[in-house]
């Protein structure tokens, strides 16, 4: 899959300077990037809309007296 996005000037320098020292194509540290930071924004975005339905009244909630209960945890 192709995709184009738009750089702040610095931050392309930045890539450009690291790929020219490394010996590494920008594409390379571009892939490293989404590979190592999809899972932070999975957890973060997905549990920010969990909190948004939670709030909203869809979403279930347990509270932890009943969790420690189904567990067969004592009190």
């Amino acid at each position: 899959m192709t995709v184009s996005i738009r750089l702040d000037p610095l931050i392309e320098q930045r890539l450009e300077n690291l790929a020219h020292l490394t010996g590494r194509a920008k594409s390379y540290y571009l892939r490293e990037l989404i590979e190592g930071g999809l899972d932070d924004l999975e957890d973060f975005y997905l549990a920010d809309a969990t909190m948004e339905r939670v709030r909203k009244g869809q979403e279930a909630v347990i509270d932890s007296i009943e969790v420690r209960r189904s567990l067969g945890l004592g009190d």
